[in-house]
């Protein structure tokens, strides 16, 4: 089995992986953003896709979104094709996306929004945290892309402080301590407003 970085010789395959993610989501009953075929064309000739195959055959799938100037980017859309799950095939190309996207976004938080436990330990392994929805990136365009699933009026009607999906963030070390700064200043301002209601 080849895990690979995108290309156009990888378009091949483009039909079959689309129809697996929107079928795999029926299959499941819970929400998944749809792509077109040009989206995701576009993510597998530009380099931004890692696409496993054996023998010829498509094997998994997963792509990478940037949001918010670069300042996030989204592991998304990550597929294995029936026959080869539970082989250890999403954990893998989980790994070889996440790499590609630490060097072409180094200073990139890293976030997934997902309902599956098997992601969540993945992403958990490789050193995302569950977070609430305000972590992540507010770019319109990113929650527009879930209009497509069928859990888009529950993420409505919460606000979109929450939804079924658990959000999971990777902040990158070079981030941290600008990040827990702000976290300490948020807790050090939050604790100051509860000793006003008081």
């Amino acid at each position: 089995m080849e895990i690979e970085i995108s290309s156009s010789i990888h378009l091949m395959y483009v039909s079959e992986i689309q129809q697996e993610m929107y079928d795999s989501a029926q299959r499941r009953g819970t929400g998944i953003a749809k792509r077109s075929i040009e989206y995701l064309s576009k993510k597998i000739t530009d380099g931004n896709a890692v696409v496993a195959t054996d023998k010829g055959n498509w094997v998994g799938f997963c792509y990478i979104e940037t949001w918010s100037h670069g300042q996030f980017v989204a592991n998304s859309g990550l597929i294995v094709s029936p026959e080869f799950r539970h082989l250890g095939v999403a954990t893998l190309i989980k790994d070889k996306v996440f790499a590609l996207s630490r060097k072409k976004y180094p200073n990139a938080k890293i976030f997934g929004l997902t309902t599956g436990l098997a992601v969540m330990k993945i992403n958990s392994d490789l050193g995302y945290k569950p977070v609430i929805y305000s972590e992540l990136t507010q770019d319109e365009e990113f929650w527009n892309g879930c209009k497509s699933c069928v859990n888009y009026d529950i993420l409505m009607k919460k606000e979109r402080k929450n939804c079924l999906c658990t959000a999971m963030l990777f902040v990158p070390d070079n981030t941290k301590n600008s990040t827990e700064n702000n976290q300490s200043e948020n807790r050090y301002n939050n604790e100051q407003e509860s000793s006003f209601s008081i």
